[in-house]
C-alpha cells in the first residue's frame, strides 16, 4: 500500500510516499480500513518535527489521526460492522495510508449525505471536542462557551456543538474574515486577538466555559472573565506550559482547571467516547445542525504541501487528503 511516511523530523518536505505492507489485524476486535481520506490535524505536524511519538504499538513514522472508508476485513469478535461498511474512525496514528487496522469500537458510520472527505473530517475534533467541552467542561444549555482559536478544527467544531445544546458562544480568532467565519457558525461574538485583548473586549461576559489549546498568558487572562463556578478546560498550550496561578482567586470564584489528552487513552475509553458521540452528537450531525467547513483538500502525494498550508495558519476549518 501507498503510505505518508516521516523519513527525518522536519520541516513538511521529509513526508514522502513509500511503498508499506497493509497492516494486519491483530486481535479479534479490529477491522481493517480501506482509507478514502484522512484529516490532517496540527499533532500530525508535531509528530513530523518529533514533538509528539507515537503511542506504543502504533507505527511511529506514518501519522494520521482520523480517516473515512470502507471497511476490508473483520476480527473474528466483531459483530457491529459488516465488510463493505462506510466508516469514519479515530485512530492513534498510521491514517495516512491506504489501509489502516483500528478498533472497531472506534469507529462510527459516515454520517448520512456525507463525502469521505467530508466525514474524515469529524472523529479527531468531535472526540476532543464532545469530552473536553461536555464531559469535563460540563457546558449547559444558556451557559456562555468561550473557545479560543475558533477557526481551527477544534474551534468550528466547537462552536457548533455549543451552539445546538444551547449555549451561547464567543471566540477568539486571528483575522477578521476568521471572525466572521465563527460568527457564521453561531458565536454570538469574536474577538481578532491580533488587534484587540478578549479579556477587556469580554469583561462582564460571565464565561462559564472556556476551551484553551494557548496556553501561557491567556491563561490568567481567561480567570478574570470567568464566572464563579466556571470551568477552564485545556487541550494543548500552544504558548506556553508554565503559568503563575492565583490560587486565592481560584478559591474565590470556585473555578475548575482541568483539561485531557486524547491519543494515549486507552481502547476502552475511546470505544465508550464514540458510544456517547453516536448517541449525541450524531443525530445532530445528520438533521443537518452540524456540518463540516472543509478549507482546503490534497492528494495523499502532497501532504507536504497540506502540512505546510497548517502550519502558515490561514485555513478556516479542516485540511484533508484524499487517497
Amino acid at each position: 500500500m501507498k503510505a505518508v511516511v516521516i523519513t527525518s523530523f522536519g520541516a513538511p518536505e521529509v513526508l514522502k510516499i513509500e511503498d508499506r505492507p497493509i497492516p494486519q489485524i491483530s486481535n479479534n476486535n479490529q477491522v481493517l480500513i480501506r482509507v478514502k481520506a484522512a484529516g490532517v490535524n496540527r499533532p500530525d505536524v508535531f509528530q513530523r518535527k518529533g514533538n509528539y511519538p507515537a503511542p506504543e504499538g502504533v507505527q511511529a513514522d506514518i501519522p494520521g489521526l482520523e480517516v473515512a472508508g470502507v471497511v476490508e476485513e473483520l476480527g473474528e469478535g466483531v459483530t457491529q460492522w459488516k465488510i463493505g461498511d462506510k466508516v469514519c474512525a479515530l485512530v492513534a496514528g498510521a491514517g495516512y495510508a491506504e489501509y489502516v487496522a483500528v478498533d472497531a469500537g472506534h469507529c462510527l458510520p459516515v454520517p448520512e449525505n456525507f463525502t469521505f472527505i467530508e466525514a474524515a473530517s469529524l472523529p479527531e475534533t468531535i472526540f476532543t471536542v464532545w469530552h473536553n467541552v461536555f464531559q469535563r467542561g460540563m457546558l449547559k444549555k444558556d451557559e456562555h462557551f468561550l473557545v479560543h482559536g475558533g477557526s481551527s478544527g477544534i474551534g468550528i467544531t466547537a462552536i457548533q456543538l455549543a451552539r445546538a445544546m444551547g449555549a451561547k458562544v464567543f471566540a477568539t480568532a486571528g483575522s477578521d474574515d476568521k471572525c466572521k467565519a465563527c460568527i457564521d457558525l453561531g458565536a454570538l461574538y469574536c474577538i481578532n486577538y491580533r488587534n484587540h485583548d478578549f479579556e477587556k473586549e469580554l469583561k462582564g461576559s460571565g464565561i462559564d466555559v472556556i476551551l484553551d489549546m494557548i496556553g501561557g498568558a491567556y491563561f490568567n487572562k481567561n480567570i478574570e472573565i470567568m464566572n464563579p463556578e466556571a470551568r477552564m478546560v485545556y487541550i494543548n498550550s500552544m504558548a506556553g506550559n508554565t503559568v503563575e496561578l492565583n490560587i486565592m482567586k481560584m478559591m474565590q470564584k470556585r473555578i475548575t482547571i482541568t483539561g485531557s489528552t486524547l491519543r494515549g487513552r486507552d481502547t476502552e475509553f475511546k470505544s465508550a467516547l464514540a458510544q456517547d458521540i453516536l448517541k449525541n452528537i450524531w443525530p445532530l450531525i445528520n438533521s443537518g445542525s452540524f456540518k463540516p467547513i472543509i478549507y482546503a483538500v490534497f492528494p495523499i502525494s502532497a501532504a507536504a504541501a497540506a502540512h505546510q498550508l497548517m502550519e502558515e495558519g490561514s485555513h478556516i476549518g479542516k485540511i484533508v487528503l484524499e487517497l
